[in-house]
C-alpha cells in the first residue's frame, strides 16, 4: 500500500447515553499522520477532569478535522437513546469526513458493536475502541469534556438538581432532587425514573380529595 492510498482514521465516540438529563454528545476526530502524536491519550473515563481538559485543547489544536454533535432531549425522547446516538455519530462523521478529504480518503472506527446507517464513508465497529484506537480516544475526550461543560451551564439554569456534580446521571442525590422538584425541560421523559418523578409530582399537587387512596 502506498502512502497515497493510506486511509485517514475517523474515530468516533459518545458521552452521555445513560444519564437522565441533558443531550447525548458524539465526537469524531481525524488526526494528521504527518503531525506528532499527542502523548497521554486514553479512554476519557480513565482520565481525571483536569487531564481531560488539557488533552481537549491539544486535540483541537493538532487534529486534521474534528466535530462535536449534541443530540438534544427532544430527539432522544422521540426516537430513543440508541437511535439518537447513531444519528449523532452520522452527523459528526459527515462533517469530519468532508473536512478530511472525503469518503475515499477516510475510514471510520466507531467505539462499540454497532454501526449507524447511511454513513459517509466505510466504517468499522471497534469493541473497546476507546482503549485501542487513538482517534477514538480523542473522540471520547472531546465528547466527555463538551458534555460536562454543557451540564455545568445547565446547572446554572437549574441549580436544584446538581448537574454540575453528577452531570445528569442517576445517582441518589439526583434522584432525590428529581422526586422533590419534578423534571425540568432538560430531563429525558422517555427514561423511567423521570416518568415516575413527573407522575409523582403531578399527583402531589392534586387536591386531597382527588388523590389515590
Amino acid at each position: 500500500m502506498t502512502a497515497a492510498t493510506i486511509l485517514r482514521i475517523a474515530g468516533v465516540d459518545e458521552a452521555g447515553r445513560g444519564p437522565l438529563a441533558g443531550p447525548v454528545c458524539v465526537a469524531a476526530v481525524v488526526f494528521d499522520p504527518a503531525r506528532p502524536r499527542i502523548n497521554g491519550l486514553d479512554d476519557s473515563k480513565r482520565l481525571c477532569p483536569p487531564r481531560r481538559e488539557f488533552l481537549y485543547t491539544r486535540i483541537v489544536e493538532r487534529a486534521l478535522a474534528w466535530h462535536v454533535v449534541f443530540v438534544d432531549v427532544d430527539e432522544i425522547d422521540r426516537i430513543n437513546i440508541y437511535h439518537a446516538t447513531m444519528l449523532g455519530m452520522r452527523r459528526a462523521l459527515e462533517v469530519v469526513v468532508a473536512l478530511a478529504g472525503g469518503a475515499d480518503a477516510c475510514v471510520a472506527r466507531i467505539d462499540g458493536n454497532a454501526l449507524p446507517r447511511q454513513l459517509p464513508c466505510k466504517a468499522e465497529a471497534w469493541i473497546g475502541g476507546d482503549s485501542r484506537e487513538r482517534s477514538i480516544m480523542a473522540a471520547s475526550i472531546l465528547a466527555k469534556v463538551s458534555r460536562d461543560r454543557l451540564m455545568v451551564e445547565l446547572h446554572r439554569q437549574h441549580p436544584q438538581y446538581g448537574f454540575d456534580r453528577h452531570k445528569g446521571y442517576a445517582c441518589p442525590a439526583h434522584l432525590a432532587a428529581l422526586n422533590k422538584h419534578g423534571p425540568c425541560p432538560h430531563h429525558r421523559r422517555s427514561f423511567a425514573p423521570v416518568q415516575r418523578a413527573e407522575h409523582g409530582n403531578r399527583q402531589s399537587v392534586l387536591p386531597l380529595e382527588l388523590r389515590a387512596v
